[in-house]
């Protein structure tokens, strides 16, 4: 019976060999093995409707941040790579049902070396998801911690897992750019940005501090407070410059111990505190860029498209030029046009920082990030160091698709918005308090209605120094934003066209 139901014609062969491929159990009711066929064709579509129920019953932005679990990548690695082998059997078990010797000897040939091909290709695949996935939990696993850091708390997601984020609005999270290096104690971040993200409609606020900014006041209470008392202030340097300003705290902070009663490493945690201090929010995780490790990402993804309005020189003798137009940059480029002060300023450089980041934002699109993924993982992997926990990524990867379609702002407390050697701190805490609640504005018409006068934030501003009386005399009047000067700006707003 089973003789009567076989091809016998190569093409015919082939053809039930690629059908097996696509639905497993085809070639073997074909031959008359309709037991094994139909157990294992019925096997197949349960499984295709099992992934159908979950594609169709679960939100795909629940599903990305599920797919950060470590029990789910561990499961799909060893399905992969017990399915491929099984898949490879199941190709060559089907070509000896068919029984191919009954073709001629040309036949035999040419369906034998089809059927060694095909069960070839059905492998790679599978292998390809496992060396994927592989990859993708080891960058996973090597950035972020399994447990929060010391003063963290618990996830919030295991005490109400229907609220992740425990009825809060906003997740503020510091972005750091940095010299970080592992045999360096300390580090001078020279890039500070807050992304304040409302987590409901995933609307981002992207403030932007400076890297000289004079006077920096502690949260009272602080250990670093308690030193300095009328804010950072230390002697100049034997050359003039100075090691008191925004970018040195985590770098003092470390190499201080002592005033943290012998506690190591506590740089992060007081730049935390102190910008959370200054913009009157919580910060609740940073994430510190090593700005060289950030051009090997840009590499990865092929380089970024930047529109660089005048020519960029860098260099110890100015020998780097980043010449003015749009093109595409490689990382090494894009990195000196995001930080080049040569014939320049620390506020012309934050703004063509700001460029950098819009242009990675708008390019970084998941086609680019699948087909170019060993690279990105690696270089990532390189790149960042942060206190976010791992099991925090289930909530924070669909935040993070929502930001990437939702309205992204940026203010830079830069002058004329305000005088960096002598800082308004309830003016910047104004401004960002309007910021913020402009940003949770859905209409233009709701944010036209928005009053212009910002209230001060319920915690307080610091305060100014008693101390220096002619210093802060000298200040520019605190005005508060308005609709007509407001500082919030679009991401890419004044990148000369950058994509």
């Amino acid at each position: 019976m089973r003789q009567a139901k076989e091809p016998v014609g190569s093409g015919a062969v082939i053809g039930w060999l690629v059908l097996a491929a696509l639905a497993p159990g085809a070639a073997h009711l074909r031959a008359g093995w309709r037991k094994t066929g139909l157990v294992l064709i019925s096997c197949y579509a349960v499984v295709l409707l099992a992934l159908l129920a979950v594609s169709l019953t679960t939100d795909l932005d629940e599903l990305a941040g599920s797919l950060t679990e470590n029990y789910l990548l561990t499961t799909i690695v060893v399905s992969a790579a017990l399915l491929g082998p099984a898949w490879f059997a199941l190709i060559v078990h089907s070509f000896v049902v068919l029984r191919p010797s009954r073709l001629p000897q040309n036949g035999q040939i040419l369906t034998g070396t089809m059927a060694g091909l095909l069960a070839v290709a059905v492998v790679v695949p599978f292998g390809l998801v496992a060396q994927f996935v592989s990859t993708y939990q080891a960058a996973l696993n090597g950035i972020f911690q399994e447990t929060p850091a010391e003063g963290q708390p618990a996830p919030a997601a295991q005490d109400k897992p229907e609220d992740p984020w425990a009825g809060r609005q906003r997740v503020n999270i510091l972005l750091l750019g940095g010299d970080a290096d592992d045999n360096r104690i300390g580090v001078r971040t020279d890039s500070m940005n807050l992304a304040s993200v409302d987590v409901k409609t995933g609307n981002t606020v992207l403030f932007s501090l400076p890297r000289n900014l004079e006077d920096v006041r502690f949260r009272p209470g602080t250990p670093m407070a308690q030193r300095f008392p009328d804010g950072f202030r230390l002697p100049a340097d034997p050359g003039g410059g100075r090691s008191d300003l925004l970018n040195s705290v985590w770098e003092y902070a470390d190499a201080h111990p002592e005033i943290f009663g012998g506690k190591q490493h506590q740089g992060a945690k007081v730049l935390m505190e102190t910008i959370g201090y200054t913009l009157g929010v919580k910060v609740d995780w940073y994430a510190l860029v090593n700005m060289w490790g950030f051009a090997r990402l840009i590499d990865a993804i092929g380089g970024v498209t930047i529109t660089v309005e005048q020519d960029v020189v860098f260099g110890k003798y100015n020998e780097g030029l980043v010449k003015a137009g749009t093109r595409k940059l490689k990382g090494a480029d894009a990195m000196w046009y995001a930080r080049s002060r040569t014939f320049s300023d620390d506020f012309t450089r934050m703004r063509r920082q700001r460029c950098v980041l819009g242009a990675i934002l708008d390019q970084a699109d998941p086609a680019t990030v699948l087909t170019r993924f060993n690279r990105i993982a690696l270089a990532t992997k390189e790149l960042i160091r942060t206190d976010i926990p791992r099991s925090m990524l289930a909530q924070l990867v669909p935040l993070a698709l929502k930001v990437k379609d939702a309205k992204v702002t940026s203010v830079q407390f830069v002058p004329p918005l305000i005088n960096t050697g002598y800082p308004d701190w309830v003016k910047i805490r104004n401004v960002a308090t309007k910021a913020i609640r402009d940003s949770e504005r859905t209409t233009p018409a709701v944010a036209a209605s928005a009053s212009a006068s910002p209230p001060a934030a319920s915690t307080g501003s610091p305060s100014a120094s008693p101390t220096k009386a002619p210093k802060q005399a000298a200040k520019q009047p605190t005005k508060p934003p308005t609709q007509d000067n407001n500082p919030a700006k679009g991401l890419t707003e004044g990148c000369g066209g950058a994509l």
